[in-house]
């Protein structure tokens, strides 16, 4: 039988205790004051897990409309001559037809093709990327760099402060700060605009799976009032603050730097292949690295799971998978996240797998804290991102 002495059951979640070390969000005297109940530590900074009911905000993100303090994307200008050059350099995604006012899901590579994080890039203005990266110290990664490229380049940690405002309401509380221009931008879109007298960027962009928009605050001290300011334009149509979603981004298949992907996996361990360009015209880290892979095929993939028995809230480590014949033989992988979806009534999560368990049908075995259970290999997402704003709103 298998047996790992690290594993073992935790006899219950400790606290995190609040100290200056660890910076605080903008926002996070506002969360304080909404009833943030539980933080977790992200990018060195404190962000709220939930505010007394994960499941209660699940329900209120899928049917209306929340707000999140995502302070912690620390987001990384990158500006300079040589800035877009510089961006091509740190990811295989070809750049080159980015205008201003876009936005990319990106993935960034190190020189051996592995995924240093995954980003969100904003073309801005010409010579001016914006970088909202997962947990990380990217910037320190990009710093270095850029130390050795010898280009016309400067990587700055900005004062940029972003909230996401997420649910299928989300559009008509946008609308009542933003106007129509908030309506009439394209998914994957962002434009620079005031909010009294706050400068912001707005995107329409998220991690939720749902409708919805980041708000990019560019003077941290205002953070209280932009929180209020969106909390009273949100009260007709039920807004909550809420924290970013384990159910709902799974349910999405929407990854999680540090939990599913990890600096030893490639982009097509996750079915990624798209964002990266072997032959783009622009020098990348990793370019051969990555030929190299996709030539021999990669061996080991990301999929998604349904796994048997009671609801699991979550898991606090990667769970062991094994062989689906009895509990013999090697560890052949591991279930990242996992958690119960209260609308499809199970078990779903993410394994990383070699290649021939990735078939949809495969059984397999689960090591969890509490004993052995089974799961199948199944077809992810199980609710795909909502893209389109109906029409309608503001009339």
């Amino acid at each position: 039988m298998y047996n790992d002495k690290n594993h073992t059951t935790p006899v219950s979640s400790p606290m995190i205790s609040i100290g200056p070390r660890v910076r605080k969000s903008p926002y996070f005297d506002a969360t304080m004051r909404w009833g943030a109940k539980a933080f977790t530590i992200y990018n060195h900074m404190y962000m709220a897990t939930h505010y007394g009911d994960p499941v209660a905000e699940y329900w209120r993100l899928v049917n209306d409309v929340t707000l999140w303090d995502v302070s912690c994307q620390r987001q990384i200008v990158i500006s300079g001559r040589d800035a877009r050059h510089f961006m091509e350099y740190l990811t295989p995604r070809d750049l080159s037809d980015c205008p201003t006012n876009r936005c990319l899901y990106v993935l960034l590579t190190d020189e051996n093709g592995g995924i240093v994080n995954d980003a969100v890039l904003m073309h801005m203005r010409e010579n001016e990327f914006w970088l909202s990266p997962g947990d990380g110290d990217v910037v320190l990664w990009a710093q270095g760099i850029a130390s050795e490229t010898g280009m016309d380049v400067q990587i700055v940690e900005g004062d940029i402060c972003p909230l996401q405002l997420q649910g299928p309401k989300a559009p008509h509380v946008a609308y009542k700060l933003f106007g129509d221009a908030a309506l009439d931008m394209g998914y994957y879109h962002v434009m620079e605009t005031e909010l009294n007298g706050l400068k912001l960027a707005v995107s329409r962009t998220g991690w939720s799976g749902e409708l919805g928009y980041e708000l990019y605050l560019e003077d941290h001290i205002h953070g209280n009032a932009l929180w209020e300011y969106i909390m009273e334009a949100g009260e007709e149509f039920n807004i909550a603050p809420a924290a970013p979603n384990t159910i709902r981004s799974i349910e999405g298949a929407l990854l999680s730097y540090f939990s599913d992907i990890r600096r030893e996996d490639n982009p097509y361990t996750f079915g990624l292949g798209r964002l990266v360009n072997l032959d783009k015209k622009a020098e990348f880290l990793g370019r051969e690295a990555l030929r190299k892979i996709h030539a021999e095929g990669n061996h080991r993939r990301l999929v998604g799971i349904e796994i048997d028995g009671d609801p699991i809230s979550h898991n606090e480590s990667f769970w062991p998978v094994l062989p689906a014949r009895g509990m013999s033989g090697d560890k052949v992988g591991h279930v990242s996240r996992c958690v119960w979806s209260p609308r499809l009534e199970k078990n779903i999560g993410f394994a990383n797998l070699p290649a021939e368990l990735t078939p949809t049908g495969t059984r397999l075995n689960i090591w969890t804290p509490d004993g052995q259970t089974g799961a199948v290999v199944v077809k992810a997402p199980w609710f795909p991102a909502e893209k389109e704003i109906p029409p309608g709103i503001g009339n």
